[in-house]
């Protein structure tokens, strides 16, 4: 059981972080996200996954457009 725990620390530390980016965006829980993704996920056959690696991808690129300039002469 510990090693279950091990892998779900894993990729809550290191993943893309896409539910807990929606989530404060709405304004709920990530846990509700997380859930609403896995649902979706096996009732349509990976649409929920190709869905979840899309916002992933897309919030990728828009973090490395849109970075926080600290000052004009950081241009």
């Amino acid at each position: 059981m510990r090693g279950f725990y091990n892998l779900l620390y894993f990729f809550q530390k290191r993943g893309f972080e896409v539910c807990r980016r929606i989530a404060e965006t709405i304004g709920i829980r990530a846990r509700v996200v997380r859930s609403t993704f896995i649902y979706l996920t096996f009732a349509t056959l990976g649409f929920g996954f190709a869905l979840y690696l899309f916002i992933a991808f897309w919030l990728k690129i828009k973090d490395l457009i849109y970075t926080k300039r600290t000052s004009v002469f950081d241009l």
